[in-house]
This record gives structure tokens, C-alpha cells and sequence, in this order.
């Protein structure tokens, strides 16, 4: 049991990291500090609640029993930490959300001190490192600091659901957000579970029997373990999902861009492409391709003739093509033809008048249309031979 414990930390230690760079990076953003500090006091949670991690912290404090405070501490942190978290990202005035931090800080550090100040008066000599809950279940100020850590773990837990509960139909449709909340939502359901079998069997400590013991010993931490590792999904997913699509969505685009970009590299452009290398940021390939792209099109832009691209626009729509498609295939054609006529006629030429195309409408639809364009000359523009198409 030990070894699970202690792997579902280092797991959550992993989720800590990967949020650090948000952390460091975020400047004063509160969230992503929170986020962050929920993670570490999960980690704290595993951690110390493993029995060879109880052992150890009882062996070096020489007290008895002293990792229980300690675990039951950690735990009502987490606890108030999560409802916190949920409150202000679900949102609402600054003085709502001013008050309900200080009613969750106010109550929920009374409840530390005073599960100390039982632990303090109680009579907690036989060290029991795997069922203290139960074997301690009636006895005076330990039985009382048992059932207000687990009260106040079922409250926060309740509150938690309720709010979620609400959240969860305004969230519909958005995404890794919603995913985020549903992951947060099974794993309270999970933490209400644990807190159930740990009360059913410290009830039946009360009532004289040991039948139920196996609740609180064998069924209780995996429940634990599997309610921490949900919980910190929930907070997690959003964010990494995020952080996923926007990474997929810039690499598609810069690939889909790149058809575009190979045509027009031979056009004079004011910010002429650089090699940043294939380890470069891909936000920052992503920027200078768009930027290339966007300069060699304006440098282009005398050359664009609005009537060639209305032709093939309706050559492709007599050819069945949905106009979508139509307007994207022109779009290309009339590109690659101004490149050509841009090529032959030289840098600084007296073009003979023509209606210009005014825009693109979407670079990646014309990137895309590029690798379609075929060779025949009812669609594509042959560059005219210098003698035609420049005046002296």
C-alpha cells in the first residue's frame, strides 16, 4: 500500500511540473498559483499518508500517532483548498469571492487547530499505523478528532458537489472545460465514497462490532487514491487539453500554409524568411510564416487581376465545385499567375491597367487549394512574355 501511495504522488508531483512553467511564466495570475499549490498539498496528502511515511514521521518526532494530525491536516488543507479553487473559477464580484476566502480560510483553520488541540488532550500511546481510525474510534478526544476531520472533509465535499453540480449545465459544449468539470465531479463523488466507508466503519466501532473495520483498512484508501488522482485531472485537464488543441490547431496551419509559402518564395517580400531550425518555438515558425505569406501577397497585389479570378471562380463553379471550394481555387490561381506576371515583368514595371483583387479571404483554404491547381489553361493564367506585359 505504501508503494501506491507513493506512486500516486510521484504522479501528481509530474502534474506539478508540467504546471510550473504556467506558474513561472503567469506572472501574478492567481489560478495557475493555486492550481499549482493544490497539486503540491495532493502530492503532501499521498505522500504522508503512506504507512512507511507514518512510520517514519512517528520514529523522527518520537511521539506517537503524530502523523495522524499531520495526515488529517493536510487532508482539511486539500479539502478547502479544492472549494476554493471551484468557487473562483466558477467566477462572481470581488467582494463574494473576498468573503467566501475568508469564511474557507476563517473555518477551515479553526478546524486544523482544533483537531491539534484533540490530538493534544487524547491518550494516543499504541501506535497504529494502518486502522488508527477505528482503534481509536472510542476513545475520548482522539474518537472527537477522528469525526470532526471527516465531517469537515464530508462538508467541503458536499459544498463541492453542489457547486459543480450547478456549473456543470453552463459549462456544456465547451470543450475541455466541461471534460474538466465531469472529471471533477466523479472524483468528489469518489472523495464522498471515502468519506462514507471511513464513517460506516467508525459508526460500527461505536456500536460494539468489528465487522466493518475492512471499510476503513482496505476499501477507504483506494477509494482515497483514486478521488485524489480525479480531482487533479479535473484541474489539470482543462488547461493541458487547451494547451493540446491550440498546439495541434498552429501546427495544421503551418503546415497547410506551406504550399502557399513555397510559391511565393521567390517573390521580393520586405521580411524575407529566415531559417529559425525545426527546434525553433512552432509559435514563432507559425508567426513568421504568416507574416511572410501576408508581405509577399501585399508585394503581389498590383498583380492580382480580379477578372482572371472571377473566370476561373466560374469555370469551377460550372464544373460542380461548391463554392467554398470555387472562391479557394481562384484565389490560388489568381496567386500563382500574379507570381508568374510578377517574375517576367520585373521589379519595377508599368503594368497596363487592370482591376486589382482586393483580399485573400483565408490563407489556409488557398494554401490548401494550391497543391489542387492543374496545369491546363482554362484555370491557370500563363505568364505573359515580357514584351506583352511591360511598356517602355
Amino acid at each position: 500500500m505504501s508503494a501506491s501511495f507513493l506512486l500516486i504522488g510521484v504522479a501528481l508531483g509530474i502534474g506539478l511540473l508540467y504546471k510550473l512553467p504556467a506558474v513561472l511564466n503567469g506572472g501574478r495570475n492567481p489560478l495557475a498559483r493555486q492550481v499549482a499549490g493544490l497539486l503540491l498539498a495532493a502530492c503532501a496528502v499521498f505522500f504522508f499518508a503512506a504507512p512507511s511515511t507514518i512510520a517514519a514521521v512517528n520514529d523522527y518526532t518520537g511521539i506517537p500517532n503524530f502523523a495522524a494530525p499531520l495526515v488529517y491536516s493536510l487532508l482539511t488543507g486539500f479539502s478547502a483548498s479544492c472549494l476554493l479553487l471551484i468557487v473562483k473559477w466558477r467566477g462572481g464580484t470581488p467582494e463574494s469571492l473576498r468573503r467566501t476566502t475568508w469564511w474557507v480560510y476563517g473555518s477551515y483553520g479553526a478546524l486544523v487547530a482544533t483537531l491539534w488541540a484533540c490530538f493534544a488532550l487524547s491518550d494516543h500511546s499504541v501506535e497504529r499505523v494502518r486502522d488508527l481510525d477505528t482503534y481509536y474510534a472510542t476513545t475520548p478526544w482522539m474518537r472527537e478528532m477522528i469525526v470532526l476531520y471527516l465531517l469537515g472533509h464530508t462538508v467541503a465535499v458536499l459544498i463541492t458537489c453542489a457547486l459543480l453540480w450547478n456549473w456543470e449545465s453552463k459549462v456544456r459544449g465547451t470543450g475541455w472545460l466541461h471534460i474538466g468539470v465531469l472529471t471533477l465531479s466523479v472524483g468528489y463523488v469518489m472523495n464522498l465514497a471515502y468519506d462514507v466507508t471511513k464513517l460506516a466503519a467508525v459508526i460500527g466501532r461505536w456500536s460494539g462490532t468489528t465487522a466493518l473495520d475492512g471499510l476503513s483498512t482496505q476499501a477507504a484508501p483506494p477509494i482515497a487514491a483514486l478521488a485524489g488522482i480525479l480531482v487533479a485531472l479535473g484541474f489539470i485537464v482543462p488547461h493541458a487539453g487547451e494547451r493540446m488543441s491550440q498546439r495541434t490547431a498552429a501546427r495544421r496551419e503551418y503546415r497547410a500554409l506551406k504550399p502557399l509559402a513555397d510559391r511565393l518564395r521567390a517573390v521580393p517580400s520586405a521580411s524575407a524568411p529566415v531559417d529559425l531550425g525545426r527546434f525553433a518555438p512552432l509559435e514563432l515558425r507559425l508567426t513568421q510564416r504568416r507574416t511572410f505569406v501576408r508581405d509577399a501577397i501585399r508585394v503581389l497585389q498590383p498583380y492580382m487581376d480580379a477578372e482572371h479570378h472571377d473566370q476561373v471562380e466560374q469555370t469551377y463553379l460550372e464544373r460542380g465545385k461548391k463554392p467554398a471550394m470555387a472562391k479557394a481555387l481562384a484565389e490560388a490561381s489568381t496567386v500563382a499567375a500574379a507570381v508568374d506576371l510578377q517574375a517576367a515583368a520585373g521589379q519595377t514595371p508599368e503594368l497596363p491597367a487592370r482591376p486589382l483583387l482586393e483580399s485573400i479571404s483565408d490563407l489556409v483554404s488557398v494554401s490548401r487549394a494550391m497543391r489542387k491547381l492543374p496545369q491546363d489553361h482554362a484555370v491557370r493564367w500563363d505568364a505573359p512574355r515580357p514584351e506583352e506585359s511591360v511598356t517602355s
